[in-house]
């Protein structure tokens, strides 16, 4: 398990996996179907990248994303 703390360690996981695989930034874009931009945006760390189009990339690289740590609303508590 990776843990992401700020923005950049998500990028620098990111490109951790992407050469693990053997893929350059733009067989990663063409793959997640992303731009080549996109790809080094968020490998460095860029704060506004979107969202979604940042996930398309995890799952390319066959990832996944899970927060720890965060409080557990009651499973009783229909305030949620």
């Amino acid at each position: 398990m990776i843990i992401i703390q700020p923005p950049a360690d998500l990028g620098s996981a990111l490109r951790k996996a992407r050469h693990a695989l053997g893929l350059t930034p733009p067989e990663l874009a063409l793959v997640a179907g992303v731009s080549v931009r996109f790809i080094m945006e968020l490998e460095a760390g860029k704060l506004t990248v979107r969202w979604a189009t940042a996930m398309r990339v995890v799952d390319a690289l066959g990832g996944e994303l899970r927060l720890t740590g965060l409080a557990r609303p009651n499973a009783m508590d229909s305030s949620f």
